[in-house]
């Protein structure tokens, strides 16, 4: 997607490639050039184009967290550092004695587990569309986890393999079909 910037920069390019061959313009002849390579009638329509298209080109979401309640800080952990195989990104609470609320990620994936009642409810499923679910089911076979021995089902969507935490969330890893 071209920018403001980008015409900008054209329009000077344009404006020293024109000099060396010996002919001279401005640098508002060379924007108004730039403007009608782009099909606009002049500069000032194309500004404004390009000004609307750079304002919802500033929306993007980059990354979905969901927040898992969870109830017991060792037995989260054990679940989720220990047998899934994340990392603890950070610990928080807002003082001693207070809910722990914490991100743990793994491979992109972000999760927020919190211990606060008003933050989600428990038995909450979470989808997570990812590549190598059959690598990741045979990682957690071989941790021999004794509260959890996850499969692989076969679903139009994709294969799935559901794992479900202490708190009963469930995360249904899927690997979409090949295209």
């Amino acid at each position: 997607m071209r920018t403001f910037l980008d015409a900008k920069v054209m329009a000077k390019a344009l404006k020293i490639a024109i000099a060396g061959q010996q002919v001279s313009i401005s640098h508002s002849q060379a924007l108004e050039l730039v403007a009608a390579e782009f099909g606009f009638e002049n500069w000032n329509v194309l500004s404004a184009k390009i000004g609307e298209s750079a304002t919802t080109a500033t929306i993007a979401f980059t990354q979905t967290a969901p927040i898992l309640r969870i109830f017991d800080e060792s037995k989260a952990k054990e679940f989720y550092l220990g047998f899934l195989g994340f990392q603890l990104d950070f610990e928080h609470r807002f003082g001693e004695n207070f809910p722990l609320y914490m991100q743990v990620s793994r491979a992109g994936l972000v999760l927020h587990l919190s211990e606060h009642h008003g933050d989600a409810s428990p038995g909450s499923t979470v989808a997570v569309n990812m590549r190598g679910v059959h690598e990741y089911q045979r990682e957690l076979a071989g941790k021999d986890y004794k509260y959890m021995k996850p499969g692989i089902e076969q679903m139009p969507w994709g294969e799935v393999m559901t794992v479900t935490d202490p708190f009963s969330n469930h995360i249904r890893f899927c690997e979409p079909p090949k295209k």
